[in-house]
């Protein structure tokens, strides 16, 4: 019984191999072989195979041979180049070709297919075999008809096969109108339309998968088509990807200059208010009244001002991030419309602290004589503080030009920052002088030690984020494939292993950072990149790590490369359509967004589907 098996698995490879050397052989216009035993035995045709495969010439040789002698030259020949690229034979000589040994022919064969088709699979740094079985399973896992777990009975039904066409090429076939039940019919199917659509020949019999147990090496051949033909298509998704990244980028930032706008409107719409119910207010010349409008004058401060501290801040953010990845970008900067910059919010705060100031002042004098001495001693630091506050904070947020200047600067508001908590101490301690005399007001200033000290904090932890910001943007500069949300995933990452806090990353660190995004590499290849990263930055710095990320995840986005991908997507014409657009698979988002700043082309009337020129809204987008 077992050679029975044995047999039927030596003819199904004969036939398999036959078919898959014929492939290499058609392909240079070389003609077919019939039989392995006798076409290979002069070793004509197997020098033509390594010259295919290798791509390289083996030099002169007999090309008619008659005699043994001349066949030997020639199937060693051969043997030597096989062997001279790494590939290890065993127990075969120049006598077992010539005499036809077909196991042993099978044998080398199948070292041929694994070194020039299969070995290039990975899949997470596993086996040629383990990688190739791990796609296949990844692949066919949505589908619950198929459990692929070899190369052998997991495919004798032929839903695989569909399984693995379906879930690249759904327009090829319906897979949920399969007949799960008939093997022969899914897997006569999957190979047509393997044949006729993607290209891949049909290597096997419908018998050689459905009547018996499948022989494993002329499944892996057959599938490891598969895997190099989708591998094919994923490249021309790249096209489709850069136009829909750049779609998302310029879709992000109009969102952002938007959010910007409807805050800075919303803000100086509350200043204004707040500042007419101040000055639409009046006293009833009692203690209590007085009073109450003080608490109420106090709860403003510490409620609502201190939301308009944060929100004013955050705009200036924002605004200072929209403009800095604009730059990234090499995109024209962002003019906000009249009466909406930061130099009008900062006006209007200006006067809100006049206000501020008056209401203060109006207060006060209701209340009782104010120490003056006391007062003055306090208004003059607080407001000393203050101001050097908000020139510090104005800097902060006025801070532009190039990546390294704005670094500059930061760090020159950091030095001229030591200073404050010093001066804030002085403050506490006139505060509580006042209060120990029953000092509650102040006509002088309309700052206490708690708005200072939260001013304070919200300046030092906008200059932190500041320079995060810079420091993000100086190592994502080049590295435009990068999303935000990628930057922030691996600076997260960075910051999670580095345990010592030294800011850079161990050997064994770094392996533990790169296997949490799901990039694996063997103990061999990890010392390589390890040392090669030392080597170049003198340790695993953050740089470094993304840099490393950059290589393996690199996907620019020019004015250039935009400009081919839509060519790419419009098939040369010089205007793009609606029906372009979601051919390449965009999502509806970025297609809907395309329709809305993409101007028409100007021969696009007449009532047929609209044409959007796309030549000159990039040349609009760039700078």
């Amino acid at each position: 019984m077992e050679d029975s098996l044995e047999t039927r698995s030596r003819d199904v490879q004969q036939r398999t191999f036959c078919k898959w050397l014929n492939t290499k052989l058609e392909a240079h216009n070389y003609e077919p072989m019939t039989s392995l035993v006798k076409d290979l035995s002069d070793g004509v045709k197997l020098i033509q195979l390594m010259e295919i495969m290798g791509d390289c010439s083996l030099g002169r040789y007999n090309k008619n041979p008659r005699l043994r002698v001349q066949k030997a030259e020639n199937v060693n020949k051969a043997l030597e180049f096989i062997t001279s690229r790494g590939v290890k034979l065993t127990n075969i000589g120049p006598e077992d070709i010539i005499d036809g040994n077909l196991k042993l022919i099978l044998g080398m064969i199948w070292t041929l297919i694994l070194r020039f088709t299969i070995a290039d699979i990975s899949e997470e740094g596993l086996s040629a075999k383990e990688g190739l079985l791990l796609w296949c399973q990844r692949k066919t896992a949505p589908y619950k008809e198929v459990d692929v777990q070899d190369f052998s009975l997991s495919w004798s039904d032929g839903l695989a096969l569909c399984a693995l066409i379906h879930c690249h090429r759904p327009d090829l076939l319906d897979y949920d109108k399969l007949d799960k039940t008939d093997r022969h019919t899914n897997t006569r199917l999957a190979f047509r339309v393997a044949e006729e659509h993607l290209g891949i020949p049909q290597l096997l019999d419908v018998e050689d998968l459905c009547d018996s147990k499948p022989d494993e090496r002329s499944v892996m051949t057959y599938v490891a088509s598969f895997f190099h033909a989708f591998s094919t298509m994923d490249q021309a998704e790249t096209v489709s990807r850069r136009v829909e990244k750049f779609a998302e980028l310029m879709q992000s930032v109009w969102v952002s200059k938007n959010d910007y706008e409807r805050r800075v409107r919303a803000l100086l719409r509350a200043l204004n208010e707040t500042q007419s119910v101040w000055a639409s207010s009046r006293f009833d010349g009692t203690y209590s009244d007085a009073r109450a409008q003080s608490v109420q004058f106090i709860s403003y401060k510490q409620t609502t001002k201190r939301t308009w501290v944060t929100e004013r801040q955050d705009v200036a953010t924002l605004f200072g991030n929209v403009q800095t990845k604009l730059k990234t970008y090499a995109l024209r900067e962002y003019v906000p419309p009249p009466g909406l910059s930061l130099t009008d919010v900062d006006d209007a705060w200006s006067k809100l602290l006049e206000s501020e100031a008056k209401r203060s002042r109006t207060i006060n004098a209701q209340i009782r004589q104010i120490k003056e001495s006391l007062r003055k001693k306090f208004a003059d630091l607080a407001n000393d503080f203050q101001r050097r506050l908000f020139s510090i904070s104005s800097e902060l947020a006025s801070i532009d030009g190039p990546l390294e200047d704005q670094q500059e600067q930061i760090q020159n508001l950091q030095t001229r920052m030591t200073p404050l908590n010093d001066m804030l101490s002085k403050v506490v301690k006139a505060e509580e002088e006042c209060n120990a005399a029953n000092v509650d007001e102040n006509d002088y200033t309309v700052f206490t030690t708690q708005d200072l000290q939260f001013e304070l904090e919200l300046v030092v932890q906008s200059v932190a984020k500041k320079i995060s910001f810079i420091d993000n943007q100086i190592v994502s500069r080049n590295m435009t494939n990068l999303t935000p949300a990628q930057l922030e995933q691996f600076e997260s990452t960075f910051r999670y292993f580095d345990r010592d806090e030294t800011n850079t990353l161990s050997i064994s660190e770094m392996a533990a950072a790169l296997a949490s995004l799901g990039i694996v590499y063997s103990d061999e290849d990890m010392e390589v990149i390890y040392q090669q990263l030392v080597e170049d930055h003198g340790a695993v710095t953050f740089e470094a790590f993304i840099n490393l990320l950059v290589e393996i995840t690199e996907d620019q986005t020019t004015s250039e490369q935009l400009r081919e991908a839509f060519r790419g997507i419009a098939g040369d014409k010089p205007f793009v359509t609606e029906l372009d657009l979601r051919v390449a698979h965009l999502p509806a988002s970025s297609i809907e967004y395309l329709r809305e700043v993409m101007p028409t082309a100007h021969d696009s009337g007449g009532g047929g589907e609209p044409q959007y020129d796309y030549e000159t809204w990039l040349d609009a987008v760039f700078a």
